[in-house]
């Protein structure tokens, strides 16, 4: 299928993004993956600067191109810059917030939407969404296997000084404990 683009504030990169990158590649025949760090992401708050957020996620994706998204918008980034059709990979909860995006409809015309669902994930949910979009052909399903990484827990974890052994890339563990990322002791 070529290029798919991988978003996401990475505050930090953990288990579950990577299994995502992992599963997309082989599920989906992807030749070139793109990671891309929001740099002022629109829709979160991120507590790491974007270089050190970049830099943890070339510890996480090092097999991929990563780099950062100057973009608030996906439709600004796919706007501005020229991909081929991309696949653009999320995770179903995100997918059932892409009626919320900017401009869902125009996303689907200049990117496909790549989404990870897990065991379990109610599908009337992801029905739901596809009935709102002009063009829900442009939407692929990928399964993963459930992760329960979350970054506000690993932030957490790391501030009270606990193991991240199993939650992030063991280089990204290295990086938070000697750098002091998230408060870590």
């Amino acid at each position: 299928m070529g290029l798919a683009l991988f978003g996401g504030a990475f505050d930090p990169p953990h288990v579950g993004h990577v299994a995502v990158a992992r599963d997309a590649k082989l599920q989906l025949d992807v030749d070139r993956l793109v990671v891309l760090v929001a740099e002022r992401p629109g829709h979160k708050d991120v507590h790491l600067p974007a270089g050190t957020r970049l830099e943890l996620a070339r510890a996480a994706f090092p097999d991929d191109e990563v780099r950062l998204d100057p973009y608030p918008r996906t439709i600004d980034l796919l706007r501005a810059e020229s991909f081929d059709d991309p696949l653009f990979v999320v995770g179903a909860d995100e997918f059932c917030d892409f009626p919320t995006w900017k401009e869902p409809n125009a996303v689907l015309e200049l990117a496909r939407l790549a989404v990870a669902t897990r065991p379990g994930f109610p599908r009337e949910r992801l029905d739901a969404v596809l009935g709102t979009l002009t063009r829900p052909g442009r939407v692929v399903f990928f399964e993963v296997e459930p992760n329960p990484a979350a970054s506000s827990e690993i932030r957490a974890l790391a501030a009270a000084g606990a193991p991240l052994t199993g939650l992030v890339p063991e280089a990204v563990r290295q990086l938070v404990r000697e750098r002091g990322f998230y408060g870590a002791p």
